[in-house]
């Protein structure tokens, strides 16, 4: 801890200096899982990548203490060595436990637990001023509320206590079959009812046929059952393999997972998204090609390759939450407006009001209780002209207001700044602003805005055609080395012979 407490204490101080001279600055992560283009400047720069480690795990208490740069795996690893595991996890491995708490991070267990920042004890901050606090429930409420989803404009996360549930050996994967996209919400509304169930999600490959896909933690498993993994180079992407089990009308398929692979399924071909990298190189498609660039199929490549790029310009990421009544004809307007297949179905618990998180603020009979929403994740190619990529992601952004929907704030946002505050509670946040000090940080609405002017240039027009645009990006993905990770990170099940779980 003195390690830690000495590196906070520098960066308090460098805060502190340009709290003093009155100088906005921002700060440096090393990572980001966002879709929005980031230039790194280390002038009116604090730089705290270097908080990435995993300081404590309190088997008696059940909670992990760690830096904010911790990333997904590395967490999973740690925990699972003493029988434990996150109770949510966000299934890109290279999202961070800092990023989880300031952006928004729901996923297959949301739906039981809440956003990734529900699971959170307790956070240390360094605010605007360099004073370095403790926010909880029980100290400094307000902040350690507003901060969840606040990307980072409220003050420096530097220390996160995150809760731990015991961990089993292996998921239990049921796919459901469904026939039509009110089919797919129903069911997975009705799961969600489940008490026995930890995971919920669903995918939806066309109007006619989608899944919805169901875990229960378990440590024992029938002797001839087969055990399925997803994160060697011959392992089938997740998305693909569910796909190919319902394709026969089989109403209800069972399998065998280890926790770690359920965990991380998505990660190869980050969901589908991976398969448009071989579209636009206009390479083949296979079992044989995914193998044989299997290192540039991981989350962390495809980011660096997607910022090195710059095809986010060009590629609709969003993810959008909605009420479950009005999901079904949000998703035909999807596909009359964008035609985007597959689509990512993911039940939400909300966070009490106010927040920054989307949320809808109707409740259930009980007159407390917000409803639950479910995620559509919409994540392929755009217009290729630049003015009518801007134009469809405004009008996706009015439609979705009209049914009553909300996106993430991670990816491309383009309300002009008085939209944006008739979303979101301003006099509550402009208020923890000067509370904290933190109006030296850019606000929620500069951090997330995308600029939709262009640089015009020759040099930047060639750079940004095909092919040139999709090389650069492959030759930083590669210069990263961020493959490398993904290689030796301990989690994967080799040849179905991993040490899966350590019990207590």
């Amino acid at each position: 801890m003195e390690s830690h407490r000495n590196a906070v204490k520098k960066i308090a101080a460098s805060v502190q200096r340009y709290f003093k001279r009155r100088e906005p600055f921002r700060i440096y992560h090393g990572s980001t899982n966002s879709t929005r283009q980031a230039v790194y400047r280390h002038q009116n720069t604090v730089d705290i990548s270097p908080l990435s480690r995993i300081l404590k795990i309190d088997t008696n208490a059940r909670t992990a203490l760690v830096e904010p740069n911790v990333p997904m795996d590395r967490l999973v690893e740690s925990t699972l060595k003493h029988g434990l595991i996150p109770p949510v996890v966000m299934e890109f491995p290279g999202i961070t436990a800092g990023g989880g708490f300031a952006g928004t991070g729901g996923e297959s267990s949301s739906f039981k637990y809440g956003y990734f920042n529900e699971t959170v004890n307790s956070v240390e901050i360094v605010l605007g001023n360099g004073d370095i606090i403790t926010a909880s429930d029980e100290e400094n409420p307000d902040l350690f509320h507003g901060a969840s989803g606040a990307v980072g404009s409220l003050g420096i996360t530097t220390l996160l206590e995150i809760q731990l549930i015991q961990a089993k050996k292996y998921v239990k994967a049921t796919y459901y079959l469904v026939r039509s996209i009110p089919e797919a919400i129903n069911r997975i509304r009705e799961e969600t009812l489940n008490s026995a169930l930890d995971y919920v999600d669903g995918i939806l490959f066309s109007k006619e046929h989608g899944i919805v896909i169901t875990g229960s933690l378990i440590d024992d498993i029938p002797i001839s059952a087969h055990v399925q993994t997803f994160s060697n180079a011959a392992d089938p992407w997740f998305y693909l393999h569910a796909k190919k089990k319902t394709l026969n009308n089989v109403a209800a398929y069972v399998e065998y997972i280890p926790l770690p692979e359920y965990l991380f399924r998505y990660d190869r071909g980050g969901f589908w998204v991976g398969a448009s990298a071989f579209e636009y190189f206009k390479f083949p498609f296979n079992r044989l090609t995914r193998w044989f660039l299997n290192d540039f199929m991981h989350t962390r490549m495809l980011y660096k390759a997607l910022h090195g790029s710059g095809q986010s310009r060009k590629y609709i990421v969003q993810d959008l939450a909605l009420p479950f009544s009005t999901a079904e004809e949000f998703i035909n307007y999807t596909n009359d407006s964008f035609g985007i297949w597959p689509l990512w179905l993911c039940p939400l618990r909300q966070s009490r009001l106010p927040t920054l998180h989307p949320y809808f603020p109707k409740t259930e009979a009980d007159g407390q209780t917000l409803k639950p929403m479910l995620n559509v994740g919409l994540w392929g190619f755009g217009p290729t002209q630049h003015n009518r990529f801007i134009a469809k992601n405004r009008e996706l952004e009015r439609k979705l207001l009209e049914f009553g929907g909300m996106k993430w704030l991670y990816a491309h946002t383009y309300y002009e700044e008085n939209e944006f505050w008739e979303l979101f509670d301003r006099q509550w946040y402009d208020g923890l602003r000067r509370k904290y000090m933190a109006e030296t940080l850019p606000s929620v609405w500069h951090k997330v805005k995308v600029d939709p002017t262009v640089d015009r240039s020759w040099r930047t027009r060639a750079l940004q055609s095909w092919p040139l645009d999709g090389v650069r990006g492959l030759y930083k993905a590669i210069r990263s080395r961020e493959y490398l990770v993904a290689r030796n990170s301990t989690w994967k099940v080799r040849d179905g012979s991993a040490k899966l779980v350590e019990k207590q």
